[in-house]
């Protein structure tokens, strides 16, 4: 029996209906219960647009062969310190979670390295994968490139992808500083969750056909672009994201990436990543690492509050927060979220009763 607080759903339960959604594909156990891991600490963290959210949206690519449910990763260019994987349109969680792990095994041994994806498909929040290196004492990095939705200064329409990254330090007492961000003022799927809410959006979110902003989000992202975040830097960052994750993995880029929400569910989307894992240990006791960054934490802590401040938090708290609480109480799931899943329920073939 679940001892979730009415009206939140276990994340034992959330777990066990993305599971069996994903095994109907023909996707294997092993890949269903890590890819459900993704999602549901991504909604155990609070970061509702990025967990199951997606659920519906991978379940009708996966039914529909633009991803292939029993594809696997693969090596097909490598060095010491580097690797190339070619994802083989595997859902994203699949290829990301390998290619991180490969990254972490070769950062082990060589002290830092890289790894860049093709062929791979929207892969949920980046932080996750930042931290599963953190997770490991090593400093993570996890970044991806999409289909453009983000204007430039200068331009009228969208010029980059929101191309999300993330990125996690591991500490001693004090849980990883997790930075996951995307290169927009804010994240797609956030417009996306007020649209379906029904809600107006800030005029610092989008701009309409004409470039300008403006709050309607049905515009997005038919008719508008995301704006960049901080103007010409967060350009620049996607600019540096698009490399990493595109031009050097040799996946596709740009107007060559299809969404994986709005085209043919038959078609593969080309979305590229990348990873990168630092092994602090091979660069200074791992012990001594943790301590400072505790002691940065510490700091930051003790550092003076404007007037009205309870506390100053680091990148990542409110989200270890946030998951303390839901494995008690339950993961309370926005309407919006809820919704989507009863679409997944009714693809899959799935009583959403199970869910409670």
């Amino acid at each position: 029996m679940s001892n979730a607080t009415p009206g939140n759903i276990s994340s034992a339960a959330l777990s066990r209906f993305c599971i069996e959604a994903l095994r109907r594909t023909g996707m294997s156990e092993t890949d269903a219960v890590n890819s459900t891991e993704v999602l549901v600490t991504t909604d155990l963290w609070g970061v509702f647009t990025h967990g199951t959210k997606s659920l519906h949206g991978y379940l009708r690519r996966l039914f529909g062969g633009g991803l292939r449910p029993t594809a696997r990763p693969a090596v097909v260019a490598e060095g010491p310190a580097w690797a190339i994987v070619d994802g083989q349109s595997a859902l994203g969680m699949v290829t990301s979670l390998y290619a991180m792990q490969t990254a972490i095994a070769r950062a082990r041994t060589q002290g830092i390295a890289y790894v860049g994806v093709r062929n791979s498909c929207h892969f949920g929040a980046a932080g996750y994968y930042a931290w599963l290196a953190a997770r490991e004492g090593l400093i993570g990095l996890a970044m991806a490139n999409d289909i453009p939705s983000v204007t430039a200064p200068g331009a009228r329409g969208p010029i980059t992808g929101s191309n999300p990254l993330a990125y996690a330090v591991p500490a001693g007492k004090h849980p990883p500083i997790i930075l996951d961000m995307a290169i927009s003022t804010v994240a797609g799927g956030k417009v996306f969750a007020a649209w379906m809410l029904g809600k107006p959006i800030p005029d610092n979110w989008i701009v309409g056909p004409d470039g300008r902003p403006t709050t309607d989000a049905s515009l997005f992202p038919r008719n508008g672009a995301l704006l960049p975040m901080a103007g010409h830097k967060g350009y620049g960052l996607a600019l540096l994201i698009e490399t990493l994750s595109g031009i050097l993995s040799g996946a596709q880029m740009t107007w060559g990436i299809r969404s994986w929400m709005l085209d043919d569910t038959s078609v593969t989307t080309g979305h590229g990543a990348a990873f990168l894992a630092i092994d602090v240990n091979s660069m200074t006791p791992h012990q001594d690492f943790r301590g400072r960054v505790d002691a940065l934490i510490d700091e930051i802590h003790a550092a003076p509050k404007a007037e009205g401040s309870e506390r100053i938090l680091l990148p990542g708290e409110r989200e270890w927060q946030n998951h303390q609480r839901a494995q008690v109480e339950g993961i309370p799931l926005p309407p919006d979220v809820l919704e989507t899943l009863s679409r997944a329920a009714e693809l899959a073939g799935l009583d959403m009763a199970s869910l409670r």
